[in-house]
């Protein structure tokens, strides 16, 4: 190899492949719930989880609607592996410009990371502590829970959704 010559190192592909399967496993517990199950309930808000486990319709159907969003991520994540697998089809290529995709992973990377994970895990921190007060609709039970488990997991996703889009705007680059 000649001193000019530049070697290119493929893209790293697990941060999408880690976000996708991040969002699945996340969509898997809201389609369990929506089904009825009830393990980890109690880690939720009672003002959430109560009328789901009373099988109230609309409720189910947000927690149907939740597991579904959590898919579209998954998908969104996958759109950001470059170069593009095989199996993605290709109209996912033409229809969603890369413009779009890196907009779309930094907009929900902010809410992800930013607003359901930092944001929430400083206020239910400051509500364990007492100098907030704990909404009734959420309960000191939920409250601990969020911030043991579900604002560091929505923390991890964004971070996850971050490092897919920043290798992504990085390797797609023309």
């Amino acid at each position: 190899m000649t001193p000019t010559a530049q070697t290119t190192r493929p893209a790293p592909r697990w941060p999408a492949y880690a976000a996708a399967s991040w969002a699945f496993v996340f969509a898997l517990v809201s389609f369990y719930w929506a089904l009825g199950g009830t393990v980890g309930v109690e880690t939720n808000a009672p003002a959430i989880t109560e009328p789901v486990l009373a099988r109230e319709p609309a409720a189910v159907a947000v927690i149907w609607i939740t597991g579904a969003l959590k898919l579209l991520l998954a998908a969104l994540a996958l759109l950001l592996l470059w170069p593009r697998p095989r199996w993605v089809p290709t109209w996912a290529s033409d229809w969603l410009p890369r413009r779009l995709l890196i907009g779309t992973g930094w907009v929900v990377t902010a809410l992800m990371a930013g607003y359901e994970g930092l944001a929430s895990l400083v206020q239910h921190a400051l509500m364990v502590a007492g100098v907030l007060d704990i909404p009734a609709g959420l309960g000191e039970t939920s409250a601990r829970w969020h911030l043991v488990l579900w604002d560091p997991w929505w923390l991890l996703g964004g971070v996850l959704l971050g490092l897919a889009t920043w290798v992504f705007q990085r390797a797609s680059r023309g």
